[in-house]
């Protein structure tokens, strides 16, 4: 390595010209290297990669479906008259807030979904699927000893996905809570009651403690485990139907994948929305309104008819399509960029700088 000068050392702004094979192979194998006497940074794991461009996909998520969601959310909360659809909420948010009212409660969904979106990916990576899913396959081939294949029936899928649910619920359900309260606040001319997420947090705890902030949990595993279970069962099949023949259901293109993850949203939507509604209702309602998920179904039902449990699916269903494709495509990006940041950082050459700071390539 050559020894730096005053004014410091520095990489070149020039990608390196390609190492000989036999070094290539040496850096690909060992976790740090000395190549022609300059060290060179050990390669970023692509499980860590998987994380980091998962976190960023659950990013991407939150931005493109936040809006559908809260349209979702104030339509399923209302009261009898107060919106005459899915336009007028918009137009009312719109009127009242500006493009910023439709991000009203992303704080809470951005702190809870990045994470496990990141872990999923990074479990995709070393399991062959998102953690819940690949304990549910496994569930499901230790009832099933003697059966002659490894692929399951769409059934065997449904049961593999709606175990899926259950990991998550833990952190679901409260983050579902500060949303929906959030994304509820101060609309029409009622006062704004919550600052931000911290603000909402404190808020429940002190008029309700733990309890509070977990209320909606059994409703969220309700929505959740039959919606998994939809969801992966069309994603399998959705996948098999864009699979060409003789080609692997797991080398599918981006575009593929988008399309794959779009159908099963809508999938998982048809079935989930009805629980989802109990779920925002129970969520978003004062303490006392409701002793618990049956008794808010029943009332709900009781003063809105049937139809009430169907609010919002028009916006979730438009949310499906383009949040699973910005969730793929952020990932995608965020890995093409990880992974040219790798072959800087693995291929990286040693500079040093003249007296006006420019690089000067060292031989």
């Amino acid at each position: 390595m050559a020894t730096p000068s005053t004014g410091g050392t520095k990489f070149s702004d020039k990608p390196p010209a390609p190492l000989p094979h036999d070094q290539q192979v040496a850096l690909n194998k060992s976790p740090s290297q000395t190549i022609d006497g300059n060290q060179v940074a050990a390669k970023p794991t692509q499980a860590w990669k998987s994380f980091l461009s998962g976190g960023f996909g659950g990013v991407c998520a939150v931005l493109v479906g936040q809006p559908f969601d809260l349209t979702k959310t104030r339509l399923q909360t209302a009261q009898p008259g107060q919106y005459a659809g899915t336009m007028d909420v918009v137009r009312k948010t719109f009127a009242k807030d500006g493009v910023s009212g439709f991000y009203r409660g992303m704080s809470s969904p951005l702190a809870g979904v990045t994470p496990m979106f990141a872990v999923s990916f990074w479990l995709i990576f070393h399991h062959d699927g998102f953690k819940g899913y690949a304990m549910g396959k496994k569930l499901v081939h230790s009832f099933t000893p003697t059966r002659t294949s490894k692929e399951l029936s769409y059934s065997e899928y449904a049961v593999a996905g709606a175990f899926s649910a259950l990991p998550t619920t833990l952190i679901a359900a409260p983050i579902e809570r500060i949303k929906v309260l959030l994304q509820v606040d101060g609309q029409s001319a009622s006062q704004q009651k919550y600052s931000g997420a911290i603000d909402c947090v404190r808020q429940v705890y002190k008029e309700g403690g733990i309890k509070s902030i977990f209320r909606g949990s059994l409703a969220t595993v309700v929505r959740d485990a039959p919606g998994s279970a939809a969801y992966f069962v069309a994603y399998e099949a959705a996948k098999k139907a864009l699979t060409p023949a003789g080609s692997d259901p797991t080398k599918l293109n981006l575009s593929a994948i988008c399309a794959a993850g779009g159908f099963a949203g809508i999938a998982m939507w048809s079935i989930a929305i009805p629980p989802d509604v109990i779920k925002s209702r129970l969520q978003s309602a004062p303490e006392g309104v409701y002793s618990g998920f049956l008794d808010c179904a029943k009332k709900t039902v009781k003063a809105d008819g049937p139809k009430a449990l169907f609010k919002g699916l028009g916006p979730a269903m438009w949310r499906a399509v383009p949040a699973n494709a910005a969730t793929f495509l952020g990932v995608e990006l965020a890995l093409s960029a990880l992974n040219k940041l790798s072959f800087m950082i693995r291929y990286r050459i040693w500079t040093n700088c003249d007296s006006s700071g420019f690089p000067v390539r060292v031989a």
